[in-house]
């Protein structure tokens, strides 16, 4: 299983073995990290997943699609690297993505 790297916005860092086809949603919420609400269960219906996944992930992770995009114009400080969690499924290709929680969330 490839590991996932979560380090939310106090700089804790929980280092999780993730099965690939999940999504990094799915094992935040599953582990109980604190930062990530995921009030639509994944549905790509709100922005309450947001993270910034590591400069060093950020091509292996791929680009938001155009739905993804629009819900990101409802997250908080969004920056290059923003994604919603619910839309990056691991695989064995992320081993070791890192992801970091922002301060709050959209």
């Amino acid at each position: 299983m490839p590991k996932l790297i979560i380090i939310e916005n106090d700089g804790t860092r929980h280092e999780l073995d993730a099965a690939p086809g999940s999504t990094v949603m799915e094992n935040a919420i599953r582990n109980s990290i604190s930062g990530i609400l995921a009030e639509c269960g994944g549905a790509c219906a709100c922005a309450t997943c947001h993270v910034y996944v590591d400069e060093a992930f950020a091509d292996k992770a791929g680009k938001p699609d155009p739905m993804e995009e629009d819900m990101l114009d409802f997250a908080y400080d969004v920056r290059p690297t923003s994604r919603l969690s619910c839309q990056i499924r691991m695989t064995d290709a992320l081993e070791g993505l890192t992801v970091h929680i922002p301060e709050k969330q959209g």
